[in-house]
């Protein structure tokens, strides 16, 4: 396993990732959780004693279930999108009394948010590609998996569009699909996206009693997995030849942010895995001769509270008062073209490299449906159906343990004393947002606001 970073006491907020680090484990109960002298907890990779574990590949077609965001198609779309964030308890908790408030301050935040949602959708387009690509994505991931020898199918599930969760589960359901691997594609995991699906996925089980007999293990991250690294690296490489001077390019790569409580106080282990992600991404790119210089921030802050810094346009604006003047740009977080790439990068931080006098811009593209990065996804597939039934992961590197929804879901619920409080009235530290760049402007002064208009 890797260096774990969840912690059932106060004592540790958060532990960096440290190359080379590993930690001895003991069973703790009969639940496959685990815990270390410092008190923090993992899934026990049992492999030899789960029962559930299979690795026959006779034993019916492999289902798997490509996990995303959603994105409206349609500027007539936006508003019901925003609607579905909205009124996920994840994203907006109400105080007790005041949650059955939650559909009418959706409605008034949706309503009050969509006039400039659909401004930027209109700039790139009229709608979100998010489905068209991701469904290639699955396409090419199931061809994959054929060319591997693995007959399956994959579905695709997004958490507040269409194609829902939900109707995903009832395909699978009548395609009689009795194991399941689970893929979020999101490279590092992060209880505000990742998390989010997975929880509503455990809602889902508990609640279908049709759903008892399938079998299914989760790849709750896999930004270290090598052709996904090597497939980053492939596109940077391309872009920076572009440039007229290669070697002078500050390799720039913009992260998603997320408020800090939620590393801190909720032990979300997304800053360690982003971190560990670019020193891999590097690493990569050092063995390959590239000596550029590197640069990681976070971008799409909203509202009062901190985020994960540095943030991008201070980032930007810093290295250009340094007197750098190229710049590449590499979405980290990001396999999907969106409007966080198309929009948010691609126009608005632009514009702010511009006018800090940055006078070459590059963007490295999303990975899409990239045959290198598309081929590694199977090999995961393929390297988690041992573990489907059982819990554990056999990955060396993952800072997040695999397994069953319901362990992984519960090991996060159990790593605080307190949960993190999403939305509350007023001016709060706790207050957060959910990571999508649409998604994470629900913060506690904005719907206060919104309410009371």
């Amino acid at each position: 396993m890797g260096t774990p970073i969840l912690s059932r006491t106060r004592t540790h907020l958060r532990v960096p990732y440290t190359p080379g680090t590993r930690r001895f484990w003991t069973r703790s109960g009969s639940h496959g959780l685990q815990r270390d002298t410092q008190g923090h907890v993992s899934i026990y990779p049992d492999v030899g004693n789960s029962p559930g574990l299979s690795s026959d590949s006779s034993d019916g077609k492999l289902g798997v279930l490509m996990l995303n965001l959603g994105g409206p198609e349609t500027l007539d779309d936006v508003e019901p999108f925003l609607y579905n964030l909205f009124a996920d308890p994840d994203i907006i908790r109400l105080p007790g009394p005041l949650r059955k408030l939650q559909p009418f301050l959706a409605s008034l935040l949706s309503r009050s948010r969509a006039p400039k949602s659909k401004e930027a959708y209109n700039s790139i387009g009229g709608g979100s590609p998010l489905r068209k690509i991701t469904e290639e994505q699955a396409a090419a991931l199931e061809q994959a998996l054929k060319d591997k020898g693995q007959d399956s199918k994959v579905y695709v599930a997004m958490r507040y569009w269409k194609p829902f969760t939900e109707e995903s589960i009832e395909q699978i359901k009548e395609d009689g699909i009795k194991k399941l691997v689970i893929l979020p594609l999101y490279p590092q995991f992060s209880i505000s996206t990742s998390g989010s699906s997975l929880r509503l996925l455990a809602e889902i089980f508990r609640k279908d009693k049709d759903l008892s007999d399938l079998q299914h293990t989760v790849i709750p991250s896999w930004y270290q997995r090598p052709g996904y690294v090597a497939a980053m690296c492939d596109l940077i490489e391309a872009e920076l030849s572009k440039f007229e001077d290669p070697k002078k390019a500050e390799i720039f790569f913009s992260a998603h942010g997320v408020p800090k409580s939620y590393v801190e106080e909720a032990f979300d282990p997304y800053q360690d895995e982003m971190e560990h992600c670019v020193q891999l991404i590097m690493k990569e790119l050092r063995r390959r001769g590239v000596e550029n210089h590197e640069t990681l921030a976070y971008q799409s802050r909203v509202g009062p509270v901190e985020w994960l810094q540095p943030y991008t346009e201070d980032a930007i604006n810093e290295l250009a008062e340094k007197g750098v003047n190229d710049l590449l740009v590499v979405p980290i977080s990001f396999v999907n073209e969106h409007i966080e790439t198309l929009e948010e990068i691609d126009m608005e931080y632009r514009e702010v490299a511009e006018e800090a006098g940055i006078k070459n811009w590059g963007r490295v593209p999303a990975l899409n449906s990239n045959p290198r990065f598309i081929n590694d996804l199977a090999t995961a597939v393929l390297d988690a159906k041992p573990y489907i039934g059982g819990i554990g992961t056999n990955d060396a590197e993952s800072l997040v343990p695999g397994g069953d929804v319901e362990d992984l879901i519960s090991l996060y619920d159990n790593s605080s004393e307190q949960p993190i409080v999403a939305w509350e009235w007023g001016w709060n530290r706790n207050a957060e947002t959910i990571n999508g760049r649409i998604a994470m402007i629900a913060l506690a002064a904005l719907g206060a606001l919104d309410f009371l208009m």
